[in-house]
């Protein structure tokens, strides 16, 4: 019977026509006889040019920008095969926009494609092809039983791998229920859409799902005739050991009759071995995932004895738990010697687990035990990971390289294994390796307000109104302005207020009245001289002022908190830090010193010959080490200086010291979130990612490059500018909240864990150099200069009690103010909570400790020791807790 001159079919890229339309057609080719045989591959024929899908013959599929795709193979465990091109039967009963919707998604996506109108022809147009998907038109009961259609192909064998789609109409009613179609064979339904795109989306849906699905059931014909045929004995298990599968040769060698065992337990089929110990060795050995390989003696059907060579293998499933057991079975000989079983049949697999203990979330950062494992190889199978290889990389990234070996781990890994390095594979493939992933926290509000504002680009954009920074006016220094000529000049008031600025107790809103709201010029002064910046950088000090009073007048002392005075606090936290035993930079032989470094940094690696100081410099630059790095009187001896090791190189420190103090210049007091929302010119230059600390970085270098007189890099040879200007532009950066705790988890990960694994052993001295080595890698020096400015820049609630309340006035006060400035606009409210009608500054306090401050300042004091800074951090924890406790929401108790 064949297919009905109503059929047309496009193989190759080729459209024929048959039936009236093909009579009516000028010059329209003879229809194909019915059932004729396929043209061959790349032969074309034309359709005539007012026939449907002239024009659009092409030998290959291809993609949405017209380049040829290649058909992938199709990898199913350790088999491969190459899937032939997908063939597609329409059943319409006339040629509306959906059927020409699906031909045309066809012939986009390269599958064979065939119509037919006469329900009578599908059955055996369908015996004919074998097509691989079938859509039919269930739109109208009237003109096509569709379901009867359906219930009539399934009807068939051929149709076991097939699947079938069923076209509804579109309705406004309530949705009607899907299990008849399912009752009649349909595989799902597609609501009609005769968009173009909508039917190809469909199709290759389609394609690499169910019909992927189907291919990979037909290629089970082939693994089962292989069972079927081996000689091997072979007997497949449920995990409650009912039998599943026993071929011939296993209901041979046992004397069954086909099927006789299957649904049977296998305490039902008689065994002759009944020595318990043997029976709880191989249940002990099973059930715990590993194989069991040995000689066990059984009974035929018959009563004889036979003596075999047994393998059971586990068979992981859903859920990772043991769904199956495979058993094969060789018959010893007469000599009660085991025969050589098959090659790819190896020996069994000891796995021992060893659990790690987890500590509370706080301090599981630096909890150092791990899982163990050890694992030997297994050939039972070739075992490959479900997801695609990476063959063809000819420039390889670290983590592609990692992702390699675990690749090639999982070729002859057990199940298990297999399958939780699935699970890390996926993992490792997010872009996001370090950061969690939060869950709305409906008790804690303002948890989520801070978490939402804080580390999110404006994710919720729902208004058009811009919010316009007037950045291009940026301040320049009044000449007006009466500022220090040197240190030597500074006002007697200014001076006492900087005089414990070596302590963390230092307290910047002194220095911040004594100058008028301008401590950054002053401080900055102080700090760089101390750590001796204009000698690395070989500036004068009047550049050096120039650049501090350039800096701090791009500073908005009109923001509550982001003016220059927190600049001058994150400068302060910064250098204390780096004085600490840990990170401090460590002087070198005063033989390795020359011109314009001072006498305590080395002299870099492949830099000139030494130039040693004498004579009064040196004696000054003695006394300037000895006051800054706390050494206190007594002679520098060579000997002395590598008896100490450095963490940081000078261009780290004089990085951080330069980063901290720009690290906010020009800041509008608004979030990202809220520059992006309101559409700024910042956050469109920025493309809404990191806009704030990409200008702060990008302002600070204009600005000093603007003018020769402010210009502290002018001097530098290139390449280390270039150097000490990516680690600033890096330490900024870093300050941003959306990459929190990706640099958190980064540091506990590749610092504090491998330190304190390497301090457990005890020998000081070796355990010493391994940190020291550990450290001193460029990596983890990034991370932690990262971690340095972090921990400065949010220091706050680390401050004495009192510094520690203004903070927190301040910081709600510019969140107060967004949040008016978003009502009125009619921008979307990033933190509701910050209502200065109705927040409670104890409430955001505590939440922002708990999940901004503890663990990161947890990780830090395990780094550098700070015990003052966690007692005032605990004690400030206390007091905000205390308010809250008394249902208060303002900084401070009501007087007594």
């Amino acid at each position: 019977m064949g297919c009905a001159p109503s059929i047309h079919i496009s193989e190759g890229r080729a459209v024929y026509h048959g039936g009236k339309e093909a009579e009516d057609a000028p010059g329209a080719a003879a229809p194909p006889p019915p059932a004729g045989p396929r043209l061959p591959p790349g032969q074309k024929t034309t359709a005539s040019p007012g026939a449907r899908g002239a024009g659009l013959a092409e030998s290959e599929p291809r993609d949405g920008s017209g380049r040829k795709v290649a058909a992938a193979d199709v990898q199913f465990g350790p088999m491969r095969f190459h899937p032939d091109q997908l063939q597609v039967l329409l059943v319409f009963t006339k040629e509306d926009n959906q059927c020409n919707g699906f031909c045309r998604a066809c012939e986009k996506a390269g599958f064979k494609c065939t119509v037919t109108k006469e329900a009578q022809a599908v059955l055996a147009c369908f015996l004919d092809k074998h097509h691989d998907i079938i859509i039919i038109d269930h739109r109208n009961p009237r003109q096509l039983d569709a379901e009867a259609l359906c219930r009539s192909i399934r009807s068939s064998k051929l149709s076991e791998n097939t699947v079938i789609i069923g076209v509804v109409r579109r309705t406004d009613r309530e949705e009607s229920s899907v299990m008849p179609l399912i009752a009649a064979g349909f595989t799902r339904r597609y609501v009609e859409n005769p968009s173009l795109m909508a039917c190809y989306n469909e199709l290759l849906q389609l394609e690499f799902g169910e019909v992927r699905s189907q291919l990979k059931l037909r290629a089970c014909n082939s693994i089962f005739t292989a069972l079927e045929r081996s000689q091997e004995a072979i007997e497949i298990t449920s995990e409650d050991h009912i039998i599943q599968y026993a071929n011939p040769a296993f209901e041979t060698t046992m004397g069954y009759q086909s099927g006789e065992l299957i649904g049977k337990e296998l305490a039902e089929v008689p065994i002759n071995e009944k020595k318990a110990d043997l029976l709880d060795t191989i249940n002990s050995c099973i059930r715990i995932g590993k194989e069991w390989q040995g000689i066990y003696h059984t009974k035929k059907k018959n009563g004889d004895n036979v003596q075999q060579n047994v393998k059971i293998i586990p068979v992981i499933g859903q859920g990772g738990k043991i769904r199956h057991y495979v058993s094969i079975i060789r018959v010893c000989n007469g000599s009660n010697k085991a025969e050589k079983i098959t090659e790819c049949v190896q020996s069994d697999t000891h796995t021992d687990n060893q659990s790690g203990k987890h500590k509370d979330r706080r301090k599981s950062s630096l909890d150092v035990r791990t899982l163990a494992s050890r694992t030997s190889e297994v050939g039972s199978q070739r075992r490959h990971s479900s997801m695609a290889r990476i063959h063809s990389m000819t420039i390889e990234a670290p983590i592609t390289k990692v992702i390699n070996i675990i690749n090639a781990a999982q070729e002859s890994s057990p199940m298990p294994v297999t399958e939780a390095l699935d699970r890390v594979l996926e993992i490792l493939r997010t872009t996001e390796l370090y950061s969690p992933q939060f869950g709305a926290k409906d008790d804690d509000p303002h948890a989520n307000d801070l978490v939402g504002g804080l580390m999110s680009d404006g994710l919720r954009r729902l208004s058009g109104n811009e919010y316009v920074l007037s950045t291009k006016n940026l301040q320049q220094v009044p000449s007006s302005i009466n500022t220090p000529i040197s240190l030597h000049d500074v006002p007697p008031r200014i001076a006492r207020a900087m005089e414990n600025e070596e302590y963390w107790d230092f307290n910047i809103f002194e220095l911040e009245a004594a100058t008028h709201k301008r401590p950054l010029i002053y401080l900055g002064l102080k700090m760089f001289a101390r750590f001796g910046i204009c000698e690395f950088l070989n500036c004068s000090e009047p550049t050096l002022r120039s650049w501090l009073q350039i800096i701090e007048a791009n500073y908005h002392s009109s923001n509550p908190y982001h003016n220059s005075t927190h600049s001058a606090d994150v400068l302060h936290a910064t250098a204390y830090f780096l004085c600490k035993e840990r990170i401090k930079v460590c002087p070198a032989p005063l033989t390795q010193c020359r011109g314009h470094w001072p006498y305590w940094w080395p002299v870099p690696p492949g830099s000139e010959s030494p130039w040693a100081l004498t004579g009064s410099l040196r004696s000054s630059f003695e006394a300037a080490g000895k006051r800054r790095r706390g050494y206190g009187t007594g002679s520098f001896t060579e000997e002395r200086f590598q008896s100490r090791k450095q963490t940081l190189d000078p261009v780290d420190e004089v990085a951080a010291l330069i980063a901290a103090t720009v690290h906010d210049v020009d800041h509008p007091g608004r979030t990202n979130s809220f520059l992006c929302n309101a559409g700024s010119e910042l956050a469109v230059l920025y493309n809404d990612t990191a806009v704030l600390e990409s200008h702060h970085a990008a302002l600070a270098f204009q600005l000093t490059a603007r003018d020769d007189k402010c210009n502290i890099f002018k001097n530098m040879e290139r390449n280390d500018y270039r150097t000490l200007r990516q680690a600033i532009i890096d330490m900024v950066l870093a300050t941003e909240m959306t990459k929190h705790f990706e640099h958190v988890n980064k540091f506990v990960n590749s610092i504090n864990k491998p330190m304190a694994a390497l301090e457990v052993n005890g020998e000081v001295n070796r355990d010493e150099e391994a940190i020291n080595t550990m450290l001193r890698t460029p990596e983890n020096r990034t991370l932690i200069k990262r971690m340095l400015i972090k921990c400065a820049d949010v220091s706050n609630p680390c401050r004495p009690l009192e510094q520690c309340i203004e903070w927190a006035a301040r910081i709600s006060e510019e969140y107060f103010s967004q949040t008016d400035e978003e009502k009125r606009k009619d921008l979307p409210v990033v933190m509701p909570v910050f209502d200065r009608n109705t927040c409670s500054i104890p409430k955001s306090q505590i939440s922002f400790i708990d999940y901004f401050i503890t663990d990161m300042f947890d990780a830090w004091d395990a780094f550098v020791d700070l015990p003052e800074l966690m007692q005032h951090l605990d004690n400030n924890f206390k007091y905000w807790k205390g308010l809250d406790e008394m249902k208060l929401r303002s900084l401070r108790p009501p007087p007594e």
